[in-house]
């Protein structure tokens, strides 16, 4: 991971508390915000997204924040390097984008998957998608679970309760719990 400030000399290499984030960059103190930049190339998504750029540099000038942006192409990549926001930091290479979500404070972004991915986790999510959602967006909004974003200073940019550590599951118990629902009635 490369972050704008490398000018301080503060590298980002090897990993930090959470196993796959940069060690030496990251402050504990800090809010952790992993936020994925928009899908400018599919058809549904045309039409640019203007909110996006508001939303980077509002996290990027915050000192209370550090923003994990996962961008889709490498000139995207290039962009937001270019804001030149202290905040932000962009990965170099393909990141394990979902143990970066289960580790995040919370997640802004414009696609689908990632946003669905932070409210199976359990992550406050926020979308900034300009087009026509989903049913299964839809359906998170109505039950609160993801909250579509209009306005940047509405963030609410809280660290999570607890250490960030994920509870570990025993797969057979939940094999043992899928089998029951599906050959229960039988």
């Amino acid at each position: 991971m490369r972050g704008v400030d490398a000018g301080r000399g503060e590298e980002l290499v090897g990993l930090s508390r959470r196993r796959h984030l940069p060690d030496g960059q990251l402050h504990h103190a800090r809010t952790l915000v992993v936020v994925r930049t928009p899908p400018d190339v599919p058809l549904y998504h045309r039409r640019s997204n203007e909110l996006f750029p508001q939303v980077l540099d509002r996290l990027g000038r915050d000192e209370s924040v550090h923003a994990i942006v996962i961008p889709r192409t490498s000139e995207q990549r290039a962009q937001v390097l270019d804001l030149g926001l202290p905040s932000l930091l962009v990965p170099e290479r393909a990141v394990d984008g979902q143990s970066l979500v289960a580790s995040a404070d919370l997640v802004v972004s414009a696609g689908g998957t990632m946003n669905r991915e932070a409210v199976a986790l359990g992550i406050p999510v926020y979308t900034t998608f300009g087009g026509r959602l989903g049913g299964v967006d839809e359906m998170l909004i109505r039950e609160g679970r993801l909250t579509p974003l209009t306005d940047p200073a509405r963030l609410d940019l809280r660290k999570r309760e607890g250490d960030g550590e994920r509870v570990r599951r025993d797969p057979a118990s939940l094999l043992d719990l899928l089998l029951e629902r599906c050959l229960g009635g039988l």
